[in-house]
């Protein structure tokens, strides 16, 4: 008798921790995307005011960004707490005398639900650093170009050297954008290169085979693998220079 009352409770209890799991999922699942596009459109509102003259507007929406970032961190992180104890709590119950025909499918929700606060948490930090890292780019950015703005405005003598300086922050951005693109170029030329090899090796492992069976084909073999490392050397040589090319260019 006690133990039916006991799994009826049990039962009952572990309902409502899977209810409760999945409305801070919800919650949590909304909220990161709206922190998400938060996080996303700061740079963009960043951009679009640079041009602006005056100093009011940009600093109150920017100060109200960043106060929604805080308010919106603090919010995700106590849901996280929560679906955290939740789950705990779901833990509890498959240590429990008593529920051995409820752990099984108990404890193959309660990894669902982890893996779940797992992911979320993931996206959150992952989120909330990117967008500190952006804040802290365009802070730095804006306090060079208002110094740039403060030196113009306070002697039109040099104005020409302003604008060279101008200039000179524009290219220096530019030439950032190109290294980005470039590296982003050699990492995937590196990832087929280093299949092709792969695909190579396999190959090369066949010839060899066949090589030892047929000594005509080594022969020839061997004429392909000469000419195989001047083509080697030769590209090698092309892509250092393309290279030093490059990082002269950007560096220009």
């Amino acid at each position: 008798m006690y133990q039916a009352v006991f799994k009826c409770f049990a039962d009952s209890r572990v309902t409502d921790l899977r209810k409760q799991a999945r409305q801070l999922e919800n919650e949590l699942d909304l909220k990161l995307v709206s922190f998400s596009k938060l996080c996303t459109s700061y740079s963009s509102s960043r951009d679009g005011r640079r041009g602006e003259t005056s100093d009011t507007t940009p600093l109150l929406n920017n100060s109200t960004q960043d106060r929604m970032f805080d308010t919106m961190s603090v919010e995700i992180e106590q849901l996280l707490a929560k679906l955290t104890g939740v789950n705990d709590k779901m833990a509890e119950y498959t240590n429990t005398p008593g529920t051995a025909s409820l752990n099984a499918a108990l404890m193959h929700t309660l990894q669902r639900h982890r893996d779940i606060l797992q992911d979320y948490t993931h996206e959150f930090h992952k989120t909330k650093g990117n967008f500190l890292a952006i804040r802290e780019r365009e802070d730095l950015l804006g306090s060079v170009r208002k110094d740039i703005e403060t030196y113009k405005s306070g002697s039109g003598v040099n104005n020409r050297r302003t604008e060279l300086f101008l200039k000179e922050h524009e290219h220096l951005r530019n030439s950032d954008r190109l290294m980005d693109d470039t590296i982003s170029i050699a990492m995937a030329t590196k990832e087929n290169m280093t299949s092709q090899r792969g695909m190579l090796k396999s190959i090369h492992s066949r010839v060899n085979t066949l090589a030892n069976r047929f000594p005509t084909i080594n022969s020839l073999i061997q004429r392909i693998n000469l000419r195989k490392r001047r083509d080697s050397l030769i590209l090698g040589t092309v892509i250092g220079v393309c290279t030093i090319l490059l990082l002269l260019y950007a560096f220009h």
